[in-house]
């Protein structure tokens, strides 16, 4: 019969951050005008249930913490800075059978009509993936191609500098890489809202055939202040994976969060 085992995360991280729930951050600025007079800081705390398939078949439970920042950049623009973690742990007649911890931190700066530029950092460790490290460094450049009162579409190009140390004997890898980013979110109603995250990443010395895909949907529900539900799926595509690893990584979850 399967445990599960609780897991807290502890995370510290300076003035310099990121996550990535940009989207919780409301902008006060148009196409011409400033930011007036903004600081705040949103933190989200979330506990639940995750269903994993592909290189582990467990039922997980699940904790993520991110934080948002906003204040004044450059040029009096806005400035978001953002810190998302989450792991996910099951066991099953006392023997781990799925470990997963991420982390991402994100700088991103405002710098004139709906465009931004980005600098970020990516962690992982998932040895049932084959990953005792895998770390990635980005920068680039977006834009807010449509937005209004209950929409938000946002793309990104950018370049990342990777690294990836393995959990069997396959010799460490380092390299660079293009990447791409769209994000898509809809206040449906008062009480519910969509989400839809894609990513991709292709090895500049592979292009065709050395590339990641990934994939996040979701809705979210109010149930009460400050407290919400979400019902989410993620799926992982990795090209070139190690020897004897799975292409494909799913998740099904469900979590009861906390905003504060």
């Amino acid at each position: 019969m399967k445990k599960l085992l609780p897991f807290i995360v502890l995370s510290s991280v300076s003035i310099y951050a990121d996550a990535v729930k940009l989207t919780d951050v409301e902008a006060k600025y148009n196409a011409t005008a400033k930011v007036e007079a903004s600081k705040a800081l949103k933190q989200h705390i979330g506990l639940g249930f995750a269903n994993t398939t592909g290189n582990t078949d467990t039922l997980n439970f699940s904790f993520e913490y991110d934080f948002t920042y906003t204040t004044v950049g450059i040029n009096d623009q806005e400035l978001k800075v953002a810190f998302d973690s989450s792991a996910y742990i099951s066991e099953n007649d006392d023997v781990r059978d799925n470990e997963e911890y991420k982390a991402w931190l994100r700088l991103e700066q405002v710098i004139s009509n709906d465009w931004f530029g980005y600098m970020s950092a990516r962690w992982l460790k998932n040895e049932f993936r084959n990953y005792d490290s895998k770390t990635g460094l980005g920068i680039g450049i977006g834009k807010d191609v449509y937005k209004d009162a209950t929409q938000e579409l946002k793309l990104a190009l950018g370049v990342s500098y990777n690294f990836e140390q393995y959990t069997d004997n396959t010799p460490d890898e380092d390299f660079a890489a293009l990447t791409q980013y769209l994000q898509y979110t809809n206040e449906l109603n008062d009480i519910s809202s969509l989400y839809l995250k894609l990513g991709a990443l292709e090895n500049f010395e592979d292009f065709s055939n050395d590339y990641e895909l990934s994939m996040v949907a979701g809705v979210k529900f109010a149930i009460a202040q400050s407290l919400n539900l979400s019902i989410e799926a993620e799926i992982d595509y990795d090209a070139l994976p190690s020897d004897g690893y799975d292409k494909t990584d799913t998740k099904t979850l469900i979590k009861l969060g906390y905003d504060f």
